[in-house]
């Protein structure tokens, strides 16, 4: 087993027991204790769990969501045609303001050859459009938070109040007909209501375990979307569901 895979396995099972000790890791891994042993220690580094001697327990609460540097390694493949089609929705010469998250993070790095006027709503976006040779950059203020780099706060919220784009690309926390759009964050979800409101068209990008999924701060009902980017797998329940209310669907 590679190692990326490895530790993603160790996470997620350390992430759905509370905590593991370093023989039972071993054993779910094939591999052996001092290798675990190991692979903790780079984890509890990129602050993806904690480490206590004999083994590790999560550092998440119930309905937290996974850090940044775990869900950047996870479903690379998929995010990139998520990101794909969303370019393919946005015409030459637009003004987009852009989410954070991974999935949008996919979507900064298809845009980034276009001519378009871009605000990125997070640092790791950002570099990814520094330097296109077609695109503006327009960057607004806020305090980044630490590991996601998500720009949040009022002077965030100042800067889109102050502006109007064509179309905003919007991340998932959870999005469902009937409890509409939500986040884990308070302070990210005033930031995607203010980037929401700043836009003439919708558009929220969402792997399908999102579509059955609702967190704590709700961001916008689902009637408020315009269209939504998702895979294939999504549950047809709530595809079908979001199409009933009117929200394009496009599955990738």
């Amino acid at each position: 087993m590679a190692s990326v895979d490895r530790h993603r396995q160790i996470t997620d099972a350390v992430r759905r027991a509370g905590q593991l000790s370093v023989a039972e890791l071993a054993e779910q891994t094939g591999t052996s204790e001092m290798t675990v042993r190991r692979d903790l220690e780079l984890l509890a580094e990129q602050g993806l769990l904690e480490r206590y001697r004999g083994g590790a327990r999560s550092v998440l609460l119930r309905g937290e969501e996974p850090p940044f540097a775990l869900r950047a390694n996870d479903g690379v493949e998929v995010k990139q045609r998520i990101g794909a089609a969303v370019a393919e929705m946005i015409a030459d010469g637009e003004a987009v303001v852009i989410d954070a998250g991974t999935t949008c993070l996919a979507v900064a790095r298809a845009l980034a050859r276009r001519r378009l006027t871009v605000m990125p709503l997070s640092l790791h976006a950002t570099n990814a459009l520094v330097g296109a040779p077609q695109l503006r950059l327009l960057l607004p203020g806020g305090e980044p938070r630490p590991g996601e780099l998500a720009l949040t706060g009022p002077l965030a919220e100042a800067s889109l109040a102050g502006l109007r784009f064509d179309t905003a690309v919007i991340g998932c926390c959870g999005l469902t007909a009937a409890n509409g759009l939500t986040a884990y964050d308070l302070a990210d979800a005033a930031i995607k209501r203010a980037a929401i409101a700043a836009a003439h068209r919708v558009i929220v990008v969402a792997e399908a375990a999102k579509l059955s999924r609702t967190a704590l701060a709700l961001v916008a009902p689902a009637t408020a979307l315009h269209a939504v980017v998702t895979t294939d797998d999504a549950p047809h329940e709530e595809v079908d569901a979001l199409k009933a209310l009117g929200v394009a669907v496009r599955q990738v």
